[in-house]
């Protein structure tokens, strides 16, 4: 076995790679420092801090125990959730129709799904169809938006297409129909692109602020990344109803508003964050499965 040979470059290389992962990773790690940051010292918290000032959890209390606060996870958890079902479950269905040797039509399908794909409608006429649906200020209409993503439907297209056609012809013979076919031979075997393809839709479900902004109009209605962006970008604190009463009440003499803020981003960030260690081993054996061939 040769080993591995030192240069000049790869170590070049290595320390320009290593330098941009910091510079992505470090304020990541200082906002939850800053987080947990008791809040009187705080302030010592440098730009560059990545250890904690003291350890508190107020700055979470304060947040958490906000209701809009609580509504606005519940809102977000939902849409979700419920989203990224509905689209796996639409966006595989499809690319099983779309994979169909004898389907009529499919070439004009694709050719209009791709053109889609590349000119997308505007916020206007989206607008306008979730109000004739009657789903404007509805968490329905977050969920149905965007069900299906083309590029995600092509993926699984070319994944079903991998799926040996003598599997289904022979449960064919059994008598299965396209439905039986769907649920018990080819769901089981796209375990890898679903998890892959639903990670990604739930991020972009879970990430959505400005569509979610325009559709949903009531405080009960309003979704994390909503009431992120209110508080943290726009400083805005009477979206965070109860917070004043909350300080007066509280032993802290003065909470430091930029550790409210990143125990607000920490909120938003954790829950979204904890599908990476699940997925992520799961989507580099689906990158690797064709990669070699015996």
């Amino acid at each position: 076995m040769v080993g591995k040979k030192f240069t000049l470059p790869k170590l070049a290389i290595g320390l320009v790679l290593s330098l941009i992962a910091l510079a992505m990773f470090i304020p990541v790690i200082n906002i939850f420092a800053r987080a947990f940051s008791h809040p009187d010292k705080v302030h010592e918290l440098t730009g560059l801090g990545v250890i904690p000032k003291g350890f508190s959890l107020i700055n979470f209390q304060v947040v958490l125990s906000n209701p809009i606060v609580g509504q606005a996870i519940g809102n977000s958890l939902f849409i979700t959730i419920v989203g990224t079902c509905f689209s796996l479950f639409f966006t595989t269905i499809t690319a099983y129709v779309l994979t169909r040797k004898n389907l009529v039509g499919k070439t004009p399908i694709m050719i209009f799904l791709i053109i889609i794909m590349i000119f997308e409608p505007g916020y206007v006429q989206e607008y306008f169809v979730m109000k004739d649906l009657h789903l404007l200020d509805s968490l329905w209409s977050m969920v149905l938006y965007r069900m299906v993503n083309v590029f995600y439907l092509v993926i699984m297209m070319r994944f079903i297409e991998e799926i040996p056609e003598s599997l289904m012809e022979a449960a064919k013979i059994d008598g299965a129909g396209h439905m039986r076919v769907f649920v018990r031979i080819v769901l089981p075997l796209s375990r890898i692109p679903l998890l892959t393809i639903g990670m990604f839709y739930a991020i972009a479900k879970w990430n959505e602020f400005f569509k979610s902004s325009i559709f949903l109009s009531s405080p009960n209605k309003t979704v994390l990344q909503v009431l992120l962006r209110q508080f943290v970008v726009e400083r805005d604190t009477s979206t965070l109803v109860g917070i004043t009463e909350l300080l007066k009440n509280s032993n802290v003499a003065q909470l430091d508003f930029n550790a409210l803020k990143a125990a607000t981003i920490v909120v938003a960030m954790v829950p979204i964050l904890m599908l990476y260690p699940i997925i992520l081993k799961y989507y580099t054996s689906g990158v690797m499965e064709g990669g070699v061939k015996e």
